[in-house]
C-alpha cells in the first residue's frame, strides 16, 4: 500500500515531470515532502499565478506535462488566470490544489475550498478541461486517469485536481497510468476536396496562427507552402512559425501587420487557407470587405468558430492540425512546383523602409530600433516569449525570424505578465537554450517578482523590459479612438534595472542601440538571470492602431 501523495508523485516522475512550481501551505505539505523525497524539484514561486505560468512555459517549451501546486482557498484562486491562459494556449498543465481535511467538511475551516467556502472545483471548471475533488483515496486512480487523458489528448489543455489534506495521507493499492499516447489522431474526411481547391487556386494565401506552434507543425507548414507555392502571412500568434527570409513569406498581418501582406490581400485572393487560427479580432484588422477571399479553407479541431469571422464560403478541415497537414502532404507526395518570390516582391514596393532614428535629448529607443538590435545580438536559435502589450507587437512587425519556433506570443486571452512566468518554466525545461522574455513595465508590475524565481532556480533567462512609463497599448488606443487616455500613465514609473537588482538579477539600463547591444552580449556571456531595461520612446505610436 502507498499513500495518495506517494502515488501522485510517482506518476509525475513517470510522466517526465522534473519541476513542480508553486507555493506550499499546510494542506499540501505531504505532496511537497514527497516530491523532495522522490527527487522532483519544487520551485518556490512568488505568486501562485506565476507558478501556473511557469508550469505552462515548462510544458510548452519542453513538450511535456507541466504541474503547479498551491494551497487551499486563495492560493488556488490565484492560479485561475494561469489556468485560463494555459487553456487558451493549448498547454497540458496539471493544477493541484489543497483543501482542509474532508472529514471536517461543513465546519468553519481556514481557507475552505469546498462548497461551504470558496469552491475551487467549480471555479476551475470554466478555465480547464476537467476539474474535480478527490474525496477519498480510492478515487485517485479514476480521477487522475481522466485528468491526464483530458490534458494530453485532442486540443491539449489544463486540468485541476483538489485533494484534501487527509486524503493525501490515505493508503491505497498501487497502480500505474501511462501517458495517453495511443489515441489515434482525428483526421478530416475532405482532404481530397482541399487538394482540388488548391490545385484550382490562382492567387491563394496561407493565414497562419498560433495553433502551428501548439503542435510544432513548422516543417509541415513549410512543405505545404512550397508544394503549391502559396504565399504565407502570419497572424500575431503565428509569428515565429515561418522564417522571415523565405521567398514565400509576406510577413505579418493583423495587429502589427505590414504593408506587404495588406497589399497582397488588396490585389485579390481566390483561396485563403487558414491554419492554426480562429480569426480573432486581433488577427483581422486591416481585412476590409473588398479584400475578402472568394472562398476559404479552415483547419480547426472542431467547428465552433469556423465561418463566423469572414462571410465567404468555407471548407472546414476538422481534426488534428499536424496530422491533417501530414496526410495532405502524403496524398500529394511527388508534386513539385517552382517557387516564386514574385508575390512578396510585387508588394514590397508599398512597404515603407524603416529608417534609423537619431536619439533625442531624452535618449529613447524606438520599438523598431530595439527589435533590430535584439535580432543582431541574439543567437538565431534564441527563443523569445512575448508578453501582452505593444512591445510584442513591435516584435510581430519588426523582429525577423530565422529559425521556426523561436518566437511565441498569444494574443487572444493575452494575460499581462504571463511571459515572465512562461520564460522561467521554459528555461528550466530546456536549460541549454537561450530563453528571452520580451515584456513591458506594465507587465513587470503585475508579475515581475517571478524574476526572483528565475534567480533562485538558477534559470539564466534574459528579461528585456521596454519601459515607457505607461500602459502603452491601452493609452495610445484610448487616445486615438476616444480622444484622450485615462488611468494609463505611471506618475512614478518603475526603475526596471533597480527592480531586477533587488530580485538578485544582473541589471542593465539602455538608452542607445550601442548600450542595448552591449547589454545583450554581456548577459549572454554571463548565463545568469538578467534584466535589460530599454528606455522606450513614450511618444512612439505602436503598430496596434488598426483595432477599433
Amino acid at each position: 500500500m502507498k499513500t495518495v501523495a506517494q502515488l501522485l508523485v510517482e506518476h509525475l516522475i513517470r510522466w517526465g515531470v522534473t519541476h513542480v512550481f508553486g507555493i506550499p501551505g499546510k494542506p499540501v505539505t505531504p505532496l511537497v515532502m514527497e516530491m523532495d523525497r522522490q527527487g522532483i524539484a519544487f520551485v518556490l514561486s512568488k505568486h501562485e499565478g506565476g507558478a501556473g505560468f511557469a508550469a505552462a512555459g515548462y510544458a510548452f517549451e519542453g513538450g511535456r506535462l507541466g504541474a503547479a501546486l498551491s494551497t487551499a482557498g486563495p492560493g488556488g484562486i490565484n492560479m485561475l488566470t494561469a489556468a485560463g491562459q494555459a487553456k487558451a494556449t493549448g498547454v497540458p498543465v496539471l493544477f493541484l490544489t489543497g483543501q482542509p481535511p474532508i472529514k471536517e467538511i461543513g465546519k468553519v475551516l481556514g481557507q475552505d475550498s469546498t462548497l461551504f467556502g470558496t469552491d475551487l472545483v467549480k471555479m476551475f471548471e470554466p478555465v480547464t478541461k476537467f476539474s474535480a475533488r478527490i474525496e477519498r483515496g480510492e478515487l485517485l486512480e479514476t480521477y487522475l486517469r481522466h485528468a491526464i487523458e483530458q490534458a494530453c489528448t485532442g486540443v491539449k489543455g489544463p486540468v485541476h485536481l483538489s485533494i484534501p489534506l487527509d486524503v493525501l495521507t490515505e493508503e491505497v493499492r498501487p497502480f500505474q497510468i501511462p501517458l495517453p499516447t495511443h489515441y489515434p489522431a482525428v483526421l478530416s474526411a475532405n482532404l481530397d476536396q482541399v487538394i482540388e481547391w488548391l490545385d484550382a487556386a490562382r492567387r491563394p494565401v496561407l493565414f497562419v496562427g498560433g495553433g502551428v506552434h501548439a503542435c510544432r507543425a513548422y516543417e509541415e507548414l513549410r512543405q505545404l507552402a512550397e508544394r503549391w507555392s502559396i504565399p504565407v502571412m502570419t497572424m500575431p500568434g503565428g509569428k515565429g512559425s515561418f522564417v522571415s527570409g523565405h521567398p514565400l513569406s509576406l510577413g505579418p498581418f493583423g495587429l502589427g501587420g505590414n504593408e506587404t501582406s495588406k497589399a497582397y490581400m488588396g490585389e485579390g485572393v481566390d483561396v485563403m487557407m487558414v491554419v492554426g487560427s480562429q480569426l480573432s479580432d486581433l488577427e483581422l484588422p486591416g481585412l476590409t470587405p473588398d479584400m475578402y477571399p472568394q472562398r476559404m479553407i479552415h483547419f480547426d479541431y472542431e467547428p465552433t468558430f469556423i465561418g463566423k469571422a469572414v462571410p465567404v464560403p468555407v471548407l472546414p478541415v476538422l481534426g488534428d492540425l499536424k496530422r491533417n497537414l501530414q496526410e495532405l502532404l502524403r496524398l500529394t507526395d511527388g508534386r513539385r512546383v517552382e517557387l516564386t518570390s514574385a508575390y512578396a516582391e510585387a508588394a514590397a514596393a508599398s512597404e515603407p523602409a524603416a529608417e534609423a532614428e537619431e536619439p533625442t535629448e531624452s535618449r529613447w529607443l524606438t520599438g523598431w530600433q530595439t527589435m533590430r538590435v535584439l535580432r543582431s545580438a541574439l543567437p538565431k536559435e534564441a527563443v523569445v516569449y512575448g508578453d501582452a502589450g505593444s512591445h510584442s507587437f513591435y516584435a510581430v512587425k519588426h523582429l525577423d525570424i530565422e529559425v521556426p519556433g523561436t518566437f511565441y506570443f498569444e494574443e487572444v486571452y493575452a494575460t499581462m505578465g504571463r511571459a515572465i512566468g512562461y520564460a522561467v518554466g521554459a528555461q528550466l525545461a530546456e536549460p541549454d537554450k537561450t530563453i528571452v522574455c520580451l515584456t513591458g513595465d506594465g507587465c513587470l508590475f503585475m508579475n515581475g517578482t517571478e524574476i526572483s524565481t528565475a534567480v533562485n532556480a538558477g534559470a539564466p533567462v534574459i528579461f528585456v523590459v521596454l519601459n515607457n512609463s505607461s500602459l502603452d497599448m491601452v493609452e495610445k488606443g484610448m487616445a486615438r479612438h476616444l480622444g484622450r487616455a485615462i488611468g494609463t500613465n505611471y506618475t512614478v514609473p518603475v526603475h526596471a534595472a533597480k527592480f531586477g537588482e533587488a530580485m538578485g538579477a544582473e541589471a542593465f539600463r539602455c538608452s542607445t542601440e550601442a548600450e542595448l547591444y552591449a547589454a545583450v552580449t554581456q548577459a549572454l556571456a554571463m548565463r545568469r538571470t538578467a534584466v535589460i531595461e530599454v528606455m522606450a520612446d513614450p511618444l512612439e505610436i505602436p503598430p496596434t492602431m488598426a483595432r477599433g
